[in-house]
């Protein structure tokens, strides 16, 4: 397959959604996306196993997107080569009565990979400048100072929120943690054909909520939050990618592409080297486990 250029999907500038492709497929059938994808995810989990011995970067993947745009499946496929030791994924709901005794980013901070490893966070911290921001209202389950009411909550509100998130991310990219921000990015028309196939098949309806056509009503809401939070936290230690979802297996591709070019500039990140004393004595390991048959 050809290079993903990073760069397409990479946000350096602010930019408008609206004006951003939802469908990508390559010029390739599925049968030729899912092989692309094989080969990606091959390489990636190599790459995985020597970031693992080398021990010294956690790598933090956050996917967000609308209802349907299919983070679950994304997950599945793109981290099916993985070692299982070396990738823990969360899926971050409505937070509990414990976590909302703590700040919103507590949850996420202590969810962070460990040095070695992978983190795939579906749904994020972001969900706290999005979802909340929708219905602002879920704020005041926070119990923060100061907010007693929807209407103590002004832009200069979220303009910290942004600050903090920013602040957050910096932190943990200055002490080993490689961030990588993918939005999918889902055209309303087929989310509508999404959620009609969960009503259709039944062995799709477990997947559908009444809340689903309600938060839809939202669409355009959501969007204009989505817009505001990446042009507001896209920075080069944690940059957004926005990926076209329409089509799932080219979705795949290109995360699965921009994690394995991404990671493989960290030209650091090699096995580490036996110690002298013991790479001197390798033969005759070797021969004392060989005579055990002798």
């Amino acid at each position: 397959m050809e290079k993903v250029e990073i760069t397409s999907y990479q946000i350096k500038n602010p930019i408008e959604l609206s004006k951003k492709s939802t469908y990508e497929d390559f010029n390739k059938s599925e049968k030729e996306l899912k092989k692309d994808l094989e080969h990606i995810r091959e390489d990636l989990g190599k790459f995985q196993d020597m970031l693992y011995a080398h021990g010294k970067y956690g790598v933090l993947v956050c996917l967000q997107g609308m209802d349907t745009s299919g983070k679950d499946s994304l997950i599945r496929e793109v981290f099916k080569d993985f070692n299982v030791r070396g990738v823990v994924v969360h899926s971050f709901k409505v937070p509990t009565e414990l976590e909302l005794k703590h700040d919103y980013l507590w949850r996420h901070y202590i969810a962070l990979p460990e040095r070695g490893k992978f983190s795939v966070f579906n749904r994020t911290h972001y969900e706290n400048v999005l979802v909340t921001k929708v219905h602002p209202g879920y704020i005041l389950g926070e119990n923060i100072p100061g907010i007693e009411s929807v209407s103590d909550i002004d832009e200069a509100f979220w303009e910290n929120r942004y600050r903090q998130i920013n602040d957050f991310e910096r932190h943990i990219a200055e002490n080993g943690t490689l961030i990588f921000k993918f939005f999918l990015h889902l055209s309303k028309e087929e989310q509508r054909q999404r959620l009609l196939r969960r009503l259709r098949l039944k062995e799709k309806n477990w997947k559908f909520s009444a809340g689903d056509l309600k938060e839809r009503k939202l669409w355009d809401a959501y969007q204009t939050c989505y817009e505001e939070a990446i042009n507001k936290t896209s920075k080069e230690h944690a940059p957004w990618y926005v990926v076209p979802a329409d089509n799932k297996k080219a979705a795949r591709v290109i995360v699965a592409s921009i994690l394995l070019e991404a990671l493989k500039k960290h030209k650091d990140v090699q096995e580490p080297e036996l110690e002298e004393k013991i790479k001197a004595n390798l033969e005759s390991f070797k021969q004392e486990l060989e005579k055990e048959n002798e």
